[in-house]
């Protein structure tokens, strides 16, 4: 078996054992790959051969990325140890870097119900209002919104069922305006981007498949430019807004975490310290007697 196959092998792993997500695995290799051009007899690594190349890394990348550069490399020796491929995990001794805890962007009410106020003049206004209101409703992952399915949402009990990371399947309810709006597509606007083709997602782009995260990423962009939004903000903001309007209309941090999909409630508590940011934030700018 050649060096490479070793790292197809964990691939496959990846997959059917861990049963991680295709963007998971894909950025797994993408690492290993790097790695392995770096030192081609991946099975006779050591602990210096790890800290030279991650030395080399660090110079264009930064200390999230080079944890989960160690993180990687670290599974697939644990990996290579437990199937009696190598003796000794090289990674073993190594640290990962102390990360600074940041918080992330949310956009404010005002400008959530700004980026929603699409007219619809066209099938891909339909579209896109659709897909946002969903996305802001439920709290969906951006690659959870794409993939879903017509055979995954119910418009009568007005539920979707959603894959979220690690092919975890959850039933997460969607919003009155959400609703109104997913009809309004299917009823005026998916039929003529699907063009007499067959497809079972439910958003597509122009040419009749399924619509990409990089296409969503497009049209969020020129809303952010057409609204004169200021705030920095990507398709995981939404997510973020919508917990963090959630949590400041009190909602409380289990039913939060249950429609988020997380795993443990230690990472959906960073929304109340985006909540209690975003109150002081907004006191300071209170003409409060004694402010300016």
């Amino acid at each position: 078996m050649i060096y490479m196959d070793y790292i197809l092998e964990y691939k496959k792993y990846l997959l059917i054992d861990k049963k991680y997500s295709e963007n998971t695995i894909n950025s797994y290799i993408t690492e290993l790959k790097e790695f392995y051009n770096y030192k081609n007899n991946i099975l006779k690594i050591t602990k210096g051969d790890i800290l030279k190349f991650i030395e080399l890394e660090s110079k264009r990348k930064n200390d999230k990325s080079i944890a989960h550069l160690l993180t990687v490399l670290r599974n697939f020796y644990n990996y290579l140890e437990k199937e009696d491929i190598i003796k000794e995990n090289p990674t073993s001794n190594i640290s990962l870097p102390k990360l600074k805890k940041t918080l992330p962007n949310v956009l404010s009410v005002e400008d959530t119900l700004n980026l929603l106020d699409i007219n619809l003049n066209t099938k891909k206004n339909y579209r896109d209002k659709a897909m946002l209101e969903l996305m802001y409703s439920s709290g969906l992952r951006v690659s959870e919104l794409i993939n879903i399915k017509m055979s995954e949402i119910d418009l009568v009990n007005a539920t979707v069922i959603v894959n979220g990371k690690g092919s975890k399947e959850r039933i997460v309810p969607i919003g009155e305006y959400a609703l109104y709006f997913i009809k309004e597509y299917l009823n005026n606007s998916r039929n003529k981007l699907l063009k007499n083709k067959v497809n079972d997602y439910l958003f597509l782009n122009n040419r009749g498949e399924k619509i990409s995260r990089q296409s969503f990423f497009k049209t969020l962009q020129k809303l952010k430019l057409d609204k004169n939004i200021n705030t920095s903000f990507s398709p995981h903001t939404i997510r973020h807004s919508f917990a963090t309007h959630m949590l400041e209309n009190g909602a409380d941090l289990r039913s939060i975490q249950t429609l988020l999909g997380h795993s443990n409630i230690s990472t959906t508590q960073i929304y109340t310290h985006v909540s209690t940011k975003t109150k002081l934030d907004n006191y300071k700018n209170h003409p409060h007697e004694g402010g300016k």
